[in-house]
Parts: C-alpha cells; sequence; structure tokens
C-alpha cells in the first residue's frame, strides 16, 4: 500500500512535490479507511482535479515513472514475480522553462507497506543514469529503519540483510540496482519490494488504445464476478466469448426467451470503456493491488464512475488494501457525499508554468478555516475558490457569477 510519494524536477513540477496517503484526522468517512493498530490509517482512494495543462497527467506520469524504471528491467528479461500490467514506459524528463533545472537530476521517493514493514526507496535520475538510489526497511510500528542498500553512483553499500560477498556491486550506470538485485539474486527482502512495483496497475484512457487492451478471464468464478458487475451498473450481459475467427471479443444479452450477440466494437463507448477498465479494478480488490488511471471518468457516465470508486471504499469487497488514483474533470463526483476532504487533490500552475498540488483539507479560507465537510465542493471548484480554477469564468467573458 502506498503511504506517500514525493518528487521534484519532473516535467512541469520544478520543486518538491508530495502526494499523501496518509489519513487526516477527519470525522468523515473513517470506516472505509484503511487501518492497521497504532499506525496511520491510509486512504483508498484519491482523485486530482484542475485544469488542461494544471499537472494532472504529469502528476501520475511522474509515479509512473519510477515504477517502470524499476520494473522494465526486470520485466524484458522475464524475470518477474508476477503478471506486470501497463500501459507504456515513462521517460525521465526535468522540468526544462529554467536553465538550472534541466542540468540537474529528477528525484523520486516512495513509502509503501507489505504486510508488517514499511519501505522508503529513492532514486535519483540524471540522462537515464542513476545518481543515487536507497532502500530503507522499518517494522510499521518501529521507529528505526535499517538499510538494504545505498548507492551514490557508482559507489554501493549493502545493509546487514544483504551483505554478501556472491553480491555484485557493479552494475551498468543506467540500471537501477533494485532491478539489478532481483533479476540476479533470490532475496527475500528484495523479491518482496519488486512484487510490490509490479503490482501497481498503470492505464491511460486519454489514449485510445487502452480501451482495446482487455483482460478477460475465462475462469467461472471471475465470469460470474465480472458479469455480476457489469449487471450492477444495469449493463444487461449475461456472458461472453472470444471469436477466434474474426479475432473479436462477443458480449451476450438476453431479450425474452432469445439470445442475442454483439461484437465489442458495436458496444456504446460508455459501455467498451467500462468493459475494458472493470477487469483491471476487479484484479485490483481481489489482490490488494494500486491502480493509477489517468482519465478514469472519459466516456463514463458520472454513476458508473461513483459505482467504481464505492468498491474501493468498501471495507468488505476491498479487503486487502487495494489503491485507486485517478485523475478527473467530472463535477458529478466531486461531492462531500463521494470523498473525504483529503482524498480530493487539485493541480494547478503557477505564474512561473510550475505545476504544483495540493489537497482540499488543506485549503484555508480568508478566515484561516479549513474548507467544511458540508461545504458544496463542485460549486466552490467552479467560483474558483479551491486556486486550481477551471477558467470557466474566463471563457464566458470574465463576468459570469
Amino acid at each position: 500500500m502506498l503511504c506517500q510519494f514525493s518528487f521534484q524536477n519532473f516535467k512541469s513540477y520544478k520543486g518538491e512535490t508530495t502526494l499523501d496517503f496518509q489519513a487526516a484526522a477527519l470525522p468523515e468517512f473513517k470506516d472505509t479507511l484503511i487501518t492497521e493498530d497504532k499506525v496511520a490509517d491510509l486512504l483508498p482512494v484519491s482523485v486530482v482535479y484542475g485544469p488542461n495543462g494544471g499537472g494532472k497527467s504529469n502528476l501520475l506520469q511522474a509515479l509512473s515513472c519510477v515504477i517502470s524504471t524499476i520494473v522494465n528491467p526486470v520485466n524484458e528479461l522475464e524475470k518477474n514475480r508476477q503478471d506486470f500490467i501497463f500501459q507504456q514506459k515513462v521517460d525521465v524528463v526535468p522540468f526544462l522553462f529554467d536553465e538550472i533545472s534541466s542540468q540537474k537530476p529528477t528525484e523520486f521517493r516512495m513509502f509503501f507497506r507489505i504486510e508488517k514493514n514499511e519501505y522508503c526507496y529513492y532514486i535519483s535520475i540524471k540522462n537515464d543514469e542513476i545518481i543515487s538510489e536507497s532502500l530503507y526497511r522499518k517494522a510499521i510500528t518501529g521507529k528505526k529503519s535499517a538499510m538494504i542498500f545505498e548507492r551514490e553512483t557508482n559507489a554501493i553499500s549493502l545493509g546487514y540483510t544483504i551483505n554478501k560477498k556472491s553480491i555484485n556491486t557493479s552494475v551498468n550506470p543506467k540500471m537501477p540496482y533494485l532491478s539489478f538485485l532481483a533479476i540476479n539474486y533470490d532475496i527475500p527482502v528484495i523479491s518482496e519490494v519488486m512484487t510490490w512495483f509490479e503490482s501497481c496497475i498503470i492505464r491511460s484512457y486519454a489514449n485510445p488504445l487502452a480501451e482495446h487492451q482487455i483482460m478477460l478471464a475465462k475462469d467461472a468464478p471471475y465470469k460470474v464476478q465480472f458479469i455480476r458487475a457489469l449487471n450492477d451498473m444495469d449493463i444487461d450481459i449475461t456472458d461472453y466469448r472470444y471469436d477466434e475467427d474474426s479475432h473479436q471479443l462477443i458480449m451476450k444479452r438476453n431479450l425474452g426467451s432469445h439470445e442475442y450477440e454483439l461484437s465489442f466494437a458495436d458496444e456504446s463507448d460508455g459501455t467498451r470503456k467500462l468493459i475494458a477498465v472493470l477487469p483491471v479494478i476487479l484484479l485490483a480488490l481481489r489482490e490488494g493491488r494500486m491502480v493509477i488511471i489517468d482519465e478514469l471518468d472519459a466516456k463514463l457516465h458520472p454513476k458508473l464512475l461513483r459505482y467504481v470508486i464505492s468498491l474501493f471504499r468498501n471495507k468488505e469487497i476491498n479487503k486487502f488494501g487495494a489503491q485507486l488514483l485517478f485523475t478527473s474533470h467530472d463535477m458529478y463526483t466531486l461531492k462531500n457525499t463521494v470523498f473525504r476532504r483529503d482524498e480530493i487533490w487539485f493541480a494547478a500552475e503557477n505564474k512561473a508554468h510550475e505545476s504544483e498540488i495540493y489537497s482540499l483539507h488543506e485549503i484555508r479560507g480568508e478566515d484561516n478555516d479549513r474548507v467544511k465537510s458540508t461545504a458544496a465542493y463542485d460549486k466552490q471548484y467552479l467560483e474558483g475558490r479551491y486556486g486550481a480554477d477551471p477558467y470557466l469564468s474566463n471563457m464566458l467573458g470574465g463576468g459570469y457569477k
């Protein structure tokens, strides 16, 4: 489970930026949180709003970048611990609107939990070469962290858990040491961390190809779960099959006493999107994975989007701590009946063209009071009160109220 993600000098983000999945001390929706005794509760869902060009997608790409950087070398050599589901590798690109940043490395830092341990992974990259890298671990209830390894350019130090003469500390400067260890050695702590990275699911529905990458299994229990979920959303599909001759997915429906078949290509845009995204969502919930989706709301009816969100917030369904991070423009879900204040994030550019993010919980008004949980989030957002102004008033000539 992701606890916190920080990065700097990546695309439109110049300064250090932190996305926090640790729950704030808020009264609303406490029963939806991912809980563990004696440690901070975690959020099952986070959503990012903001205008086009504000940095929403770049925020998700920063997280996708570090994940794909670590997993790609392992995946290419077929050394995966489990199936890795992602759309494309995201390259490291520094902030380019000043000469200094373009010459500096890009940095990423992640805190995540695996069972009773919390890990901190850090990597710094410049011109595709690893400048610095480290992995630390501590018990989730502990205070002291133990080094697994540290790397500064070509110098690598090993912690006591993996410090063996047989482990090579000479590695290609473009290869993350975490990936190198995962490829070449069977080390329990490295396998545990790599499995977590591989479990993260990355999708971008800004890319039309994503709607044609469908993960439908043939086993009966999975089909029942998938079809039940579709039916819950008023899509009356009763079965599906893959036609080997036409290479098409065929969806089945019963109307009266007759069964009808319709190819996936002939379904509506919204139904195709849902059939593409739902298997990914169900997989994450079954296995406790993290899902990162850009433009989840595109072509989805707002009620269907709310249903997807509700799956992660239902602890009877989300039994293993699955998490969902997505971007959205949909005002229908920007409600106090859908999200906690710390689950709503905004991305916007400042006057220096640097993207910044902040949660709704962090915003304070002129009276220094926080936004109340009873506020009309969608209305206040459209009025520009949250800073990440969707510029509706400017589009209408500046006089819109």
